[in-house]
């Protein structure tokens, strides 16, 4: 009898032994901090993201920081939500100091890792994105006044009109 429950014991811990894959490869570093983006380059980054508002008919605030997440400028569309003001600074900013998309941690989120909804000063819902020049991240921008996925596509459509590094 306990031949059999041990011999039992070992076929049903053979198939997840089997199915264990190799651990992945840790992630790629973040990209380094350069030089903060300029205030011409923020505002082309503001304009381009704008437009890209206005041809959708979507009413967006935007704004671009530094890689510190301080203000470098800031416009919204007329007759966008004033809470939009301080939700695309604060995109920004996450996206800025913690070097990756508000979107990656709004999926991080939504797969159930929610540590970040403990941290105030991160805010994990898409529409901040790290703008990176020549390999090294120089600001941010963050854009609020929509859905939180044509806010970042409003963030990508701005980082597009960048020239190529």
């Amino acid at each position: 009898m306990k031949a059999l429950i041990l011999a039992l014991a070992l076929a049903s811990a053979a198939p997840a032994a089997l199915a264990q894959t190799a651990p992945a490869l840790p992630p790629a570093p973040a990209p380094a901090y350069g030089a903060p983006v300029s205030l011409e380059t923020a505002q082309a980054l503001i304009d381009a993201a704008l437009e890209h508002g206005r041809a959708n008919g979507w009413r967006v605030a935007v704004a671009v920081v530094e890689p510190s997440g301080e203000l470098v400028a800031f416009a919204r569309l007329d007759d966008t939500q004033y809470g939009s003001i301080g939700i695309a600074q604060r995109k920004a900013t996450t996206a800025a100091r913690y070097r990756l998309p508000t979107a990656t941690m709004e999926e991080r989120v939504q797969g159930g890792r929610i540590v970040s909804l403990g941290n105030g000063d991160a805010l994990p819902i898409a529409g901040g994105r790290p703008i990176v020049v020549a390999g090294r991240i120089v600001g941010a921008i963050g854009v609020s006044g929509v859905t939180a996925a044509q806010d970042d596509e409003t963030a990508l459509a701005a980082l597009a009109s960048l020239p190529a590094d």
